[in-house]
């Protein structure tokens, strides 16, 4: 049964070779595209009744944006979604974007005609048991991984956050103290507390770590403009 397709994957090669394979199999492919960040205009103005959609991470925030739009747009469409060896919570994210089914990589070709099958004739193109697990993610989501950069920025007030951003920039306690308009003193009795609370032995790990965690991150919105101090009194009084 011949199906209009169209094969869109962030790897040109793999979307070639598989809308390839298919033709071979007297299915029509409208386009094999590349990469999947242009798929939904592409799908939204060909309309093909399948599309299979390749990603090489879908846990990634954002992954299926693209097949929420084609579902809007063009809901006839069925998506099919091609990834690595699946997570219930990748799954679960595809389905919830719209897919209508979900087929590794590396599955042989029958497997992939029989989701396309599938998917146009309305149903789950998926194995059951990766469809149990993706409805359970989806009824009782697991919780978020720990945020280390978050954690450690709700450990510092924000007089330190700022502190913390200007060691990063590798300003000394001089200049810490010039730009905050408060004693030396006062400065390097900040940096110690941030070193002891981040628990770090010197200014350069400090630095490192909130890199790593993408800590300056979070803390650039909070903080001063990088060229404005905030000249206002600290917790001690001192100004």
């Amino acid at each position: 049964m011949s199906v209009r397709l169209m094969v869109v994957d962030d790897h040109r090669l793999l979307a070639e070779a598989l809308a390839s394979a298919l033709k071979l199999r007297g299915h029509r492919v409208l386009a094999a595209a590349a990469p999947t960040t242009g798929a939904a205009e592409l799908v939204v103005s060909r309309a093909p009744e399948v599309c299979l959609f390749g990603t090489a991470a879908p846990a990634e925030p954002g992954a299926f944006d693209p097949i929420v739009r084609i579902r809007r747009e063009r809901p006839q469409v069925a998506v099919v979604v091609l990834g690595p060896v699946p997570s219930p919570r990748g799954i679960a994210a595809a389905f919830a974007a719209g897919a209508a089914g979900y087929v590794r990589h590396d599955e042989r070709m029958e497997g992939v005609e029989r989701a396309v099958a599938r998917a146009r004739a309305g149903e789950a193109a998926v194995a059951p048991q990766l469809l149990q697990g993706a409805f359970a993610e989806l009824l009782n989501p697991a919780a978020a991984p720990d945020d280390e950069g978050q954690r450690l920025l709700e450990l510092l007030t924000p007089r330190e956050v700022e502190v913390l951003v200007r060691v990063a920039e590798g300003e000394d306690t001089r200049l810490i103290a010039a730009g905050m308009r408060i004693a030396s003193s006062t400065a390097r009795t900040h940096v110690q507390r941030v070193l002891m609370k981040l628990g770090v032995g010197s200014r350069l790990e400090a630095a490192a770590l909130a890199a790593r965690t993408g800590l300056l991150d979070r803390a650039a919105p909070l903080g001063r403009p990088l060229d404005e101090p905030l000249g206002e009194k600290g917790a001690d009084g001192i100004g």
